[in-house]
């Protein structure tokens, strides 16, 4: 357990932290999985409605560096790929 005073703050800090960090990576999780589920399942036109929505969650968190800008749009780039392959499939 933290003793001076400014090590009992950094803790408080630092659970804080942890519980926002949870909850967003809860939600880019949960985005990335209900995108990947919808293709999975053939539902295409669906997921390329969703597809603005992860967009706006990977550019939310690239913003606030939960994860790095690279790491935003290469994953953007992925599963745009991945709906583009999944459409010519179908087609």
């Amino acid at each position: 357990m933290p003793i001076t005073k400014s090590a009992k703050k950094a803790l408080r800090q630092s659970l804080r932290k942890k519980e926002i960090n949870l909850s967003r990576k809860k939600k880019m999780r949960s985005s990335l999985n209900t995108f990947k589920k919808l293709i999975e399942s053939g539902k295409i036109e669906e997921a390329g409605k969703s597809l603005p929505e992860v967009y706006k969650t990977l550019d939310k968190m690239s913003k606030v560096n939960f994860i790095k800008k690279g790491k935003a749009n290469r994953l953007k780039s992925r599963l745009s790929k991945r709906l583009n392959s999944s459409q010519n499939k179908t087609k």
